[in-house]
């Protein structure tokens, strides 16, 4: 079968969820006999047409010049060279900058959409943003053909507000084999001396509340982030704990070995994630062992269960930091969470729910 995944700035990973999917997943698809074409942003620093038996298309992404509009431009050139390119079946990662070209989908292909998080709640947004992405919403679940959910939360709320049959396939986790200490020492860090946050540097991912409740804790563990800081919220999270020479900021790291040690070795880990669906990094702290304390929402709460930590306030968070020790029952949560990347979150597997879904799409379409 014939595949396009559209909606992402490309393969390999600089960037975040969707290319980090978009990755596993179109290797995978290869593997199983698809010819699978992915669109890259011109100035991605991949630039070769190829991934190893993956395609690649280039498509001019003038986002460095228009910021945020530039991304509406971006994902017209992608569909309008999809046009001419007669492939089956068309897997839109996210919606928010492509459904306004709905008109423009190509009309021989299987349209279909992973509707990402309710980006509309995202508070980096003023109101008149909001109600633009709730119309993007519409057109997305109006003009696509199946519509898949990386969230139950996500998915219920899809087909209670449309009356859609939405395909629940959550995101997955890579489990690496093994973990590197020596790594600590570049960042001198000592393991479990240290707890951990890994997020973009967005509001509605709780690092000013997370860090507010360390920075009142009596707590003498580092506190380390992970993220790039070069945009206004970042550089402000900088200058307001610049102070407390216990959190460490290291900006963004994408190797993955690294991280996964730097994950593993921490006493806490904080994913502060509160819109969206289920978030990789979430996972991916799962799969390293990581003991985790979570904002509390259903997103979170539909992973994690009863096997984290909970957070809503700055209060909560320097209770939890002054209080948890890692004993007997953090350790059987430790191992909950990696049992369930083993039988819910393992790549192969949702790289293999992906393949039925899309061949059942083209099935149906073929006999409607």
């Amino acid at each position: 079968m014939k595949i396009a995944i559209l909606g992402t700035r490309g393969i390999p990973n600089h960037y975040g969820g969707f290319e980090q999917i978009t990755e596993h997943l179109s290797a995978g698809l290869t593997r199983k006999g698809h010819d699978v074409t992915v669109y890259n942003s011109h100035n991605h620093p991949h630039q070769k047409d190829r991934l190893g038996n993956v395609k690649i298309v280039h498509c001019f992404d003038p986002e460095y010049l228009l910021n945020t509009a530039g991304q509406f431009v971006y994902d017209l050139n992608c569909i309008l060279h999809a046009r001419k390119s007669n492939y089956d079946v068309i897997l839109f990662m996210g919606y928010t900058s492509s459904s306004v070209w709905a008109a423009l989908f190509p009309k021989n292909a299987v349209i279909i959409s992973n509707m990402d998080g309710l980006e509309w709640k995202r508070s980096k947004y003023s109101k008149p943003v909001q109600q633009f992405l709730k119309l993007a919403e519409r057109l997305a679940v109006k003009y696509s053909h199946f519509h898949i959910a990386d969230s139950e939360p996500v998915r219920d709320y899809l087909n209670k507000k449309y009356n859609l049959n939405t395909r629940y396939i959550p995101y997955g986790a890579v489990v690496h084999p093994a973990t590197n200490e020596s790594v600590l020492t570049d960042y001198q860090l000592t393991k479990w001396e240290y707890l951990l946050l890994m997020a973009r540097m967005e509001p509605e991912n709780n690092i000013e509340t997370i860090l507010d409740g360390f920075g009142n804790s009596n707590c003498k563990k580092k506190f380390v982030v992970i993220g790039n800081t070069s945009n206004n919220y970042g550089q402000y999270i900088e200058r307001k704990y610049e102070n407390d020479d216990r959190i460490k900021f290291l900006g963004g790291i994408f190797d993955q070995q690294l991280v996964h040690s730097l994950r593993h070795y921490s006493y806490l880990y904080f994913h502060g994630h509160s819109v969206g669906g289920t978030n990789p990094s979430l996972l991916e702290a799962m799969a390293s062992k990581a003991l985790m304390v979570a904002h509390e929402n259903d997103f979170n709460k539909s992973v994690l269960a009863n096997d984290a930590f909970y957070f809503s306030n700055p209060a909560y968070v320097k209770t939890l930091v002054e209080s948890i020790q890692r004993n007997g029952h953090e350790a059987r949560m430790i191992e909950n969470n990696f049992k369930k990347i083993n039988e819910r979150f393992e790549w192969n597997r949702i790289i293999d729910q992906y393949e039925s879904f899309i061949c059942e799409c083209y099935r149906k379409r073929q006999q409607a």
